[in-house]
């Protein structure tokens, strides 16, 4: 109960990762000519975001279906953050920017139903792909790293991102 009641305090705090992160599915199933059948952006619940689409039948296209989240996201986090730390003064802009970059950090992580599907998929590919076969255990450990969806995985993930940013901005 109170898991959950965190869960929708933090999406709600951070609701602009959420829908860029099921718009990032939902891009790169229409740019691979998958057809996507419904589209969750934001909702308070368990998931939180999602999208239907068809069939998958490729391994590469399912894996950029799953990390597509992971790049635009973090990608957007990182030129977020980075226009945050090039302001002369720590004013509200400053603050909203770091705000909004962390929001896009936490959600770049696939979900754990990202990762079954890719799972899945990959089970069903391995023996006539090879990409697929290697990927298994590597899908395996990123699985268990996002074991139970945990809020605090993202936030590291959102923290590393920012610290990185900072260093690369101002200089090691």
């Amino acid at each position: 109960m109170i898991a959950n009641l965190l869960a929708n305090i933090v999406s709600l705090i951070t609701f602009p990762g959420v829908i860029l992160h099921e718009w990032s599915h939902k891009f790169i199933c229409e740019r691979v000519a998958i057809p996507v059948h419904k589209v969750c952006y934001f909702r308070l619940g368990n998931p939180v975001g999602y999208v239907i689409h068809g069939d998958v039948e490729s391994f590469s296209k399912m894996f950029l279906i799953t990390m597509a989240p992971f790049v635009i996201n973090t990608t957007l986090a990182v030129v977020i953050f980075s226009l945050a730390f090039i302001m002369p003064s720590r004013n509200t802009l400053y603050f909203a920017l770091c705000w909004l970059g962390i929001s896009l950090a936490m959600h770049s992580l696939p979900s754990t139903d990202d990762f079954n599907n890719l799972l899945q998929n990959a089970r069903q590919q391995w023996r006539h792909n090879f990409a697929a076969l290697l990927a298994l255990p590597v899908v395996w450990l990123l699985k268990l790293l996002r074991f139970r969806d945990t809020i605090w995985l993202g936030l590291f993930h959102a923290v590393i991102m920012l610290a990185l940013t900072d260093l690369l901005v101002k200089g090691a």
